[in-house]
């Protein structure tokens, strides 16, 4: 049975997707099997995973509105080594389009029930809003990722992000739990990072995941080469970062399994 993570945070630019994409490279290096669901109209995962979402000829919006399921619309990422539920900008309608159905906050979960045991790990990178396609993403998640710069704005939306992720707990998806917090976009040199950072770790504790993803070029170039930045340059700080990270999340897997 797959777990399914979110990778979410209201604020755009933290990092979502860089952290999804290099994520499931990092557990594919792990030899996992893992799915990569674009959950974002901007389809900016689908490109940093080496797929072009201008040629698609079905989506996740196809599958949110059912008219294609999983196994037909999924692609292969040949660079990074993981499967793609691909999105473009269709996906900006599909909001619109599944107010008037049934379950429309759980069309995703029924999606995913059937590729389930196909996979070690799904992994969904939402938007950068609070929306009817992030609500499908926390449904259908048995737990959210948050990546988050260490700055003083990273903070406010933290607690907000905290209390969605609560209501969809408590009266959708009972399983659903924030697993970490991963500080992204690190710079040791500056005072308030660090700050923020030490505040995160009395704050939450273990919840904060061990890992920090530094500030990286050779991550920040990746995407336009459609490569996956682990793939891209393996020996850079920021893939080593991620591949860490991947292992982090298998161990902590494990440990919440016991």
């Amino acid at each position: 049975m797959a777990k399914i993570f979110c990778v979410a945070n209201q604020k755009g630019g933290v990092g979502k997707t860089t952290t999804t994409v290099n994520l499931a490279a990092g557990l594919a290096k792990l030899d996992q099997r893992v799915l990569l669901v674009d959950l974002d109209p901007q389809g900016n995962a689908t490109m940093g995973a080496g797929i072009n979402k201008a040629k698609l000829t079905a989506s996740i919006y196809e599958v949110l509105l059912g008219m294609s399921d999983v196994t037909t619309a999924k692609l292969r990422s040949e660079s990074g080594r993981f499967d793609v539920l691909p999105a473009n900008r269709e996906l900006a309608g599909a909001e619109v389009e599944m107010v008037s159905l049934e379950n429309r906050d759980k069309r995703l979960r029924e999606a995913l029930a059937k590729v389930d045991a196909d996979y070690d790990f799904i992994l969904i990178d939402c938007p950068p809003a609070l929306s009817l396609l992030t609500l499908n993403g926390l449904c259908a998640a048995h737990g959210v990722i948050i990546p988050m710069q260490c700055e003083y704005y990273a903070l406010e939306g933290l607690s907000d992000l905290a209390n969605t992720i609560k209501k969809v707990s408590a009266n959708l998806n009972p399983d659903l739990k924030i697993v970490g917090l991963l500080r992204v976009m690190f710079d040791p040199r500056m005072t308030l990072s660090q700050q923020v950072s030490d505040q995160l770790e009395q704050h939450f504790g273990d919840k904060v995941f061990k890992t920090l993803i530094p500030r990286n070029v050779r991550l920040a170039e990746a995407p336009s080469y459609g490569i996956p930045g682990v793939v891209f340059d393996p020996a850079s700080k920021g893939a080593q970062a991620y591949i860490a990270f991947g292992a982090e999340m298998v161990e902590r897997i494990k440990q919440l399994e016991k």
